[in-house]
């Protein structure tokens, strides 16, 4: 190869090597190229609590749900929507959270009242985005999220199951009434105490 040839062959390279890292800084916030990776903006939207492990900050909540708005490629606006019975006024806390793209998005840190960091996980999505899976990596907390409020009874023990694979504690998992027909039956939490 002459050397007119050899640096035609070297611009050309440049030129595809250039375009290539601009189209790459230019797709900032798409799916990144990790297998499984959640879709960022098509999770974004109203998520139903069908169910959790309770903690101090959801126990005792009906009718809980998650709002996530994306802010920038990598940021989120969280509110958290519940309350206290069905015939209690509705509740809100914001948050906000950095997503780790270099998971696949399925690694979030929330930040609440805005010094208080906490570590989030979707460990599992439906191809449709109508159910995920999330946890807070090692702490015994689990959730399991619907874009309906009401699930029947053969897809929630398919999710538990999916829980469980995922290493979620299931037994722990307690449904989150959406309707006031669900309190009281089993399986379901109940509101707080007055």
């Amino acid at each position: 190869m002459s050397l007119a040839s050899f640096n035609r062959v070297a611009r050309i390279a440049l030129v595809v090597l250039v375009a290539g890292l601009a189209g790459g800084c230019a797709s900032r916030g798409a799916v990144p190229d990790v297998p499984d990776a959640v879709d960022l903006p098509r999770f974004m939207g109203t998520w139903q609590v069908v169910a959790h492990i309770p903690y101090f900050a959801e126990r005792g909540h009906v009718a809980a749900r998650y709002e996530y708005v994306l802010r920038d490629a990598d940021k989120v606006g969280v509110t958290y929507h519940y309350r206290e019975g069905f015939d209690q006024p509705e509740q809100s806390r914001e948050a906000r959270a950095s997503v780790k793209g270099a998971s696949g998005n399925r690694e979030w840190t929330l930040w609440f009242v805005g010094v208080v960091p906490a570590k989030w996980r979707i460990v599992d999505v439906a191809p449709d985005y109508s159910w995920a899976l999330a946890d807070y990596p090692g702490r015994d907390m689990g959730w399991i999220l619907s874009r309906d409020a009401v699930m029947d009874d053969a897809q929630y023990q398919d999710l538990v199951k999916r829980a469980r694979d995922h290493g979620i504690n299931a037994r722990q998992l307690v449904r989150v009434p959406q309707v006031p027909a669900q309190v009281g039956k089993p399986g379901f939490g109940g509101p707080k105490e007055p």
